[in-house]
């Protein structure tokens, strides 16, 4: 049995490295890929994983799959394409190591799954299924993606899904509109960004966009990341706020990832229905996930950065306390 089975991209993060004698700028290979970043965290959590995606037969396809198995994430659901390459990733990042990306996906091997690749015997055999959206970016893989969420609802699993916008990624922003629809009518709990926030809800207000969620798609927990300052969140009508960790970040690549991570990792432990958790509950989840996320910025890339419990615990000694709202 797995605790969490993934789909979605893993592909090539490239990092920058310092300058070369000449200057110009130097990048490193690292893995990445927002499902396969969550799942790393959480093997290194001691949670049993396990991805669902492709990736082409190249160097750094192969080198993908080493990086997913030495990280005790089991790779049954990873396909090799012969036709298309690997996708690559070049990760821009300013003063305060926020990041942007360029992507090499015209197309990438990660869009190419087929709905007949999907491993269902892995969404058998888990507690929680999660997703993004790149993978319903385009077809094949957009139709493997939803073919995968209704089989794992239909299954009576826990349900993830983190949107991750990339706005360069999407043909129209009315078709990432639509799309991200969808995802939410199957979502248990949902991870979003600021940005994200406003693009589902219309509102930047974390209260009054929540709440629009909450109504529209009956998402039981909701979590709005908001970089240093920490997490917003909502448990059906009760909602509140979990201030950050201060940490020196130098590369906030997998910081998302790692806080969702944080969050999957506190509902496995917890081992209750989502209806059962109380405020308070979900406040330690947020504290916890905060601080799985902040340690992640620490590190350059994302896979190599995710925290061990051990360093989750140091940072928490010094704990931040959440407050409710009315």
């Amino acid at each position: 049995m797995f605790d969490v089975t993934a789909l979605g991209e893993v592909l090539i993060d490239f990092t920058p490295a310092g300058k070369s004698e000449s200057g110009e700028v130097q990048f490193e290979r690292n893995p990445g890929g927002a499902p396969a970043n969550v799942l790393a965290a959480l093997a290194k959590l001691g949670k049993k994983t396990a991805f669902i995606g492709k990736v082409g037969n190249d160097q750094f396809g192969h080198y993908l799959h080493s990086v997913l198995s030495k990280n005790d994430i089991n790779t049954k659901g990873l396909v090799f394409s012969n036709e298309i390459n690997t996708t690559l990733a070049f990760v821009h990042l300013d003063e305060q190591g926020d990041r942007s990306f360029s992507f090499y996906r015209n197309p990438g091997a990660d869009m190419m799954l087929k709905e007949q690749e999907v491993n269902l015997e892995l969404i058998d055999h888990t507690r929680i299924f999660h997703f993004g959206s790149i993978s319903m970016t385009h077809e094949p893989a957009a139709s493997a993606t939803l073919m995968a969420i209704k089989y794992a609802k239909e299954k009576g699993h826990l349900i993830s899904f983190d949107p991750n916008l990339r706005v360069n990624l999407w043909e129209s922003l009315s078709h990432a509109k639509a799309m991200f629809n969808v995802g939410l009518q199957y979502a248990n709990v949902l991870k979003i960004s600021e940005e994200e926030l406003e693009f589902i809800s219309g509102s930047k207000d974390p209260h009054t966009g929540t709440d629009y969620i909450y109504k529209q798609y009956h998402t039981e927990l909701i979590f709005v990341t908001m970089g240093a300052e920490g997490c917003y969140f909502r448990l059906g009508e009760k909602v509140g706020k979990c201030s950050g960790y201060k940490v020196e970040s130098i590369d906030t690549t997998g910081a998302g990832d790692a806080f969702l991570a944080g969050i999957l990792y506190q509902i496995l432990e917890n081992n209750r229905l989502l209806s059962n958790l109380s405020l308070e509950d979900v406040e330690q989840m947020v504290s916890f996930a905060n601080a799985v996320g902040a340690l992640a910025t620490t590190k350059k890339g994302a896979i190599p950065a995710m925290p061990s419990v051990e360093e989750i615990n140091a940072l928490r000694d010094n704990q931040i306390l959440c407050e409710q709202e009315n």
